[in-house]
């Protein structure tokens, strides 16, 4: 027997079809993402790995649709793609027979919700919201930026990281409001880690009033040639490795056996965050990566420490 069956088997799922649907699912996320499959693999507990798998599964599959796989710029037709997508995994999640080609992941995706009432309530959260990404023209002000984390970015994050966290979630809202931090650090880190591609894209990611603050334009970005975008930038990196400092305390709220994962996501976004900072204005060139051996040391760390808490040795950290 394969560790990918023997995975199964801890997940609870035993009926052959459904372990081909989720399969299908782990197999498209090992292309798709490797290094966070291996992360997955590494780090969480069997029994939640297919069900991690399926959610990763299904937000890659929602951003595709948002960014519309024919390419098209128009907001409509986006905006109907989208809406037949959210109202096919509704469907799939009120007990309806999926079909097409995204039959194998909507029938994983409701299994995992019907044993992780959590996971329903992130994802019908989340298709119910107005996809702002839709009609992204850019933020003017810092609340703009924070209006988007509170109406996307929070509630995708909450897709994956309501597997990981306590179930039930308490009621007072530290879970999530650690989440937010969390989301908080590594968007505004992806949206300056990313400003050559989202430029060639036509989006500007970072606030035009903090843009004026600093004496820096569009085309200054575009260029690379202002005097005021190093300190513009080493300002947006400063703000993200702050927050996602702060988000270390999101890992006390977890059980221990997920306390590796979290660590290992926050620790990669810091070590993300320090590549960035030595690229500094060479950013608007292209993105940094963290270093390879300093990635390495972090999983191999965690793995060790999930290893521990699985032996019952540990889980204190």
């Amino acid at each position: 027997m394969t560790t990918w069956n023997r995975t199964l088997d801890a997940a609870g799922v035993h009926e052959p079809a459904l372990r081909a649907d989720y399969t299908a699912q782990r197999r498209a996320i090992s292309r798709y993402r490797p290094e966070a499959y291996l992360a997955v693999r590494l780090l969480v507990p069997a029994a939640l790995v297919p069900h991690v798998v399926v959610a990763t599964a299904f937000m890659h599959r929602n951003d595709d649709v948002l960014d519309s796989e024919d390419g098209s710029a128009d907001r409509e037709v986006r905006r109907a793609e989208y809406g037949k997508f959210a109202a096919s995994v509704l469907d799939a999640l009120a007990g309806g027979t999926p079909a097409g080609p995204e039959a194998q992941l909507l029938r994983a995706l409701a299994h995992t919700a019907s044993v992780r009432p959590e996971l329903r309530e992130a994802v019908e959260e989340l298709l119910r919201k107005e996809p702002v990404d839709l009609d992204f023209d850019g933020f003017t002000t810092e609340s703009d930026y924070q209006g988007y984390l509170d109406a996307y970015a929070l509630p995708a994050l909450m897709v994956i990281a309501c597997l990981l966290g306590p179930a039930p979630a308490p009621p007072d809202g530290r879970f999530r409001d650690a989440c937010r931090t969390f989301i908080d650090g590594s968007q505004r880190l992806d949206f300056v880690n990313d400003l050559a591609e989202d430029l060639a894209s036509g989006r500007l990611t970072v606030p035009t009033q903090l843009m004026d603050d600093f004496g820096v334009t569009r085309a200054d970005l575009a260029g690379g040639a202002s005097s005021g975008t190093a300190a513009l930038i080493a300002h947006l990196l400063g703000l993200a490795r702050t927050t996602l400092a702060q988000s270390h305390a999101l890992v006390a709220l977890v059980p221990p056996e997920n306390r590796p994962m979290i660590r290992a996501l926050i620790g990669l976004e810091e070590l993300t965050a320090v590549a960035a900072a030595r690229k500094g204005p060479a950013l608007l060139q292209g993105s940094a990566r963290p270093s390879v051996p300093s990635a390495l040391a972090l999983l191999l760390r965690e793995y060790r420490e999930a290893r521990r808490v699985r032996r019952g040795r540990s889980g204190t950290r």
